[in-house]
């Protein structure tokens, strides 16, 4: 099942063409890696895709009703400044908004899917702490959970693993690994190349206004494409324990 489909999506910012043209789609089991260097567009493809900023072409997402799509997407914003001083669980629970209607309060099966977002985050402990309390590296996990108590068939996360400890960094890559085997995607943007590598099931790189290579990590990350999009050298190996990807110098 196709969960974002895009056709011959252009976006211009300040009168500049940041995309165009691009084809993409993502199914149902997929944890879709968006690599590239910073300004290439990372952001504003998923922005743009649920129909926050302007757009020209096809996003099968933005064409939906403002409810629907918060039933079909998830979205975790790169910016995780919150404004109000409330507990943890009461921020989660927001997740569920698309849901409800005016007034409704939560169901059973609500309740359910805030405490397996909280379980997923390993958030237990901080229920009743008040967010705004919490380290940023925490509220980073407050927000993941938050996207996850949607249980959304798709998650959209900008850059989600900045600001995490190398635990919750991987501990978050692996949930949204456990996404995918129940049959939701994630399109998750990083800059951890490393990190995409071991974890994406495919990599997509933006680079020039467009998509630059669309595949495994094995096929997308090869020495000219690495070479081209980020201008470094860089060593991959297959070993027991997955692919390991490490950038190695600037190339001049």
């Amino acid at each position: 099942m196709t969960l974002l489909c895009l056709k011959g999506f252009s976006v211009r910012r300040g009168g500049k063409c940041v995309l165009r043209g691009v084809d993409l789609s993502i199914e149902a089991g997929e944890v879709v890696g968006l690599i590239g260097p910073n300004g290439a567009g990372k952001t504003t493809l998923m922005r743009a895709a649920l129909g926050l900023i302007p757009s020209e072409g096809y996003s099968s997402l933005a064409a939906l009703p403002a409810r629907e799509r918060g039933r079909n997407a998830a979205w975790m914003p790169q910016a995780r400044e919150i404004a109000w001083p409330v507990r943890v669980e009461t921020l989660i629970r927001l997740g569920r908004t698309p849901y409800l209607g005016a007034g409704q309060k939560l169901t059973d099966a609500d309740h359910r899917a805030v405490d397996r977002a909280i379980g997923r985050m390993d958030l237990g402990d901080y229920r009743q702490r008040v967010a705004t309390q919490l380290s940023g590296g925490e509220q980073a996990r407050v927000l993941i959970a938050r996207s996850l108590a949607q249980e959304a068939p798709l998650l959209m996360a900008d850059e989600p693993t900045a600001g995490l400890d190398p635990a919750h960094q991987i501990a978050t890559m692996q949930s949204f690994a456990a996404l995918a085997t129940e049959g939701k995607s994630v399109l998750v943007s990083l800059h951890d190349l490393g990190m995409a590598a071991r974890h994406c099931t495919r990599l997509v790189i933006l680079g020039q206004g467009g998509i630059a290579a669309d595949g495994p990590a094995r096929a997308v990350l090869t020495p000219d494409l690495i070479k081209a999009a980020f201008g470094i050298s860089a060593h991959l190996e297959d070993t027991p324990n997955g692919i390991i990807f490490q950038p190695l110098e600037v190339l001049q």
